[in-house]
């Protein structure tokens, strides 16, 4: 698989004709993905786009058309699923600090909520009481729970996931008492439970060693507090390379753990649901940038472009730099007359702040005007970046539909 959404020539035709900087997303490839990944999952086992990896709204609507559910964090996901026309139904509502307008709309939406503790349930029970039609006992809602394991939990590069401590869920260790202080709600009842274990994770080995995780205390659940649980999130975590060599994952194995898993744990009826949002959309994306500038300081080559941290933050937090090329220079440096010419050169943005930088990558001469393309930047791009951060103006967002 090409880390790079666009081809050199699709990259330079396109930045012709458009402003830069830009991301430009490739609807095509994206219902791609979610049809490849659909195809090797078992049958109970549903896909819910993580709206947070890319929330435009034509990456929405077109998994919508596909049927896909969708996992939401906030009030505003929440507004563009009800504009989107999605059903409440096929809606899961997570995150570690609800507030009470979120959960109304929530409720109101008919949102499946996945929640944090005992906090989140008294006030949807008091809602619902409220609610309530007077001497008429309303029948349960069915929630989830998001648990944060103890233990037995790893990821290759820890982000969300892991073992230790965190501001997520209820601590394995405190279910019992959790499940106690439910037991004293008329209006709500847990069916249901989210283990988010993994974040980026391309290795299909690791990732169904979390979801047994998973799938034990969802097992220990049901038998000690006499659960019947219907659905089981298994969360996210599929990862996808960001530089060349990196492996890719093996969503056959993905597809085939799975239905391991369920075939291992005959005592579960349910579904269970997975939340890709990065491995959907992520490679189906392109960033296009400018250089402004290009200079040399004490050994350093620095390459000044349009847009920085404010349109790319990733490189920040992780310390690795997206995949990046340059349309029309990378012949020249193949160029026998002119091998030996790439050199490493590092990118920053417009930014007044040595903080703006996009990583440090081997490429050919750069000068003023010269396009870049970063790939891999469907997901966690444009609004995962520090946008209003000095005040630049933010870059526009064009879909493609091959």
């Amino acid at each position: 698989m090409s880390l790079f959404a666009l081809t050199d020539n699709e990259a330079l035709e396109f930045a012709d004709g458009h402003a830069t900087p830009c991301f430009v997303y490739r609807l095509d490839a994206a219902e791609e993905r979610f049809r490849a990944l659909s195809a090797v999952l078992p049958d109970r086992v549903r896909l819910a786009y993580a709206v947070k990896a890319n929330p435009h709204p034509g990456i929405v609507a077109r998994f919508a058309a596909l049927g896909s559910d969708f996992d939401v964090a906030s009030i505003g996901e929440l507004e563009l699923l009800r504009r989107a026309g999605v059903p409440g139904g096929r809606i899961l509502f997570a995150g570690p600090g609800k507030s009470t307008e979120e959960l109304e709309l929530a409720l109101s939406m008919g949102v499946r909520i996945e929640i944090d503790g005992l906090e989140d349930a008294e006030r949807i029970e008091g809602y619902l009481s409220a609610a309530a039609p007077a001497g008429r006992p309303a029948s349960p809602l069915a929630l989830s729970v998001r648990v944060h394991p103890a233990d037995g939990i790893s990821e290759s590069s820890r982000i969300i996931g892991g073992a230790g401590p965190s501001a997520f869920g209820v601590d394995e260790e405190d279910l019992p008492r959790f499940l106690q202080g439910m037991r004293s709600f008329r209006h709500i009842a847990v069916t249901g439970l989210q283990v988010f274990a993994a974040s980026n994770e391309r290795d299909a080995s690791r990732l169904i060693a979390n979801h047994r995780v998973a799938l034990s205390i969802a097992e220990r659940m049901a038998k000690d507090a006499k659960l019947d649980l219907e659905l089981i999130d298994l969360g996210g975590g599929l990862g996808i390379p960001y530089a060349e060599g990196e492996a890719e994952l093996d969503i056959e194995a993905l597809g085939k753990g799975l239905d391991l898993l369920l075939r291992e744990n005959s005592w579960f009826g349910g579904k269970l649901l997975v939340e890709p949002g990065r491995w959907l959309v992520g490679p189906c994306g392109a960033y296009l940038s400018r250089v402004i500038r290009v200079k040399e300081s004490r050994g350093t080559r620095f390459a000044v472009l349009e847009g920085g941290i404010n349109h790319l933050l990733r490189p920040l937090l992780t310390g690795q730099p997206f995949p990046v090329r340059a349309p029309g220079r990378d012949g020249e440096a193949k160029n026998p007359a002119r091998a030996g010419r790439e050199r490493t050169c590092t990118l920053t943005g417009p930014l007044c702040t040595s903080l703006d930088r996009l990583g440090s990558v081997v490429l050919p001469p750069l000068g003023p005007g010269d396009l870049l393309v970063f790939g891999q930047t469907g997901a966690y791009g444009y609004t995962e970046a520090m946008g209003a951060f000095l005040s630049h103006p933010l870059p526009a967002e064009h879909c493609l539909d091959h």
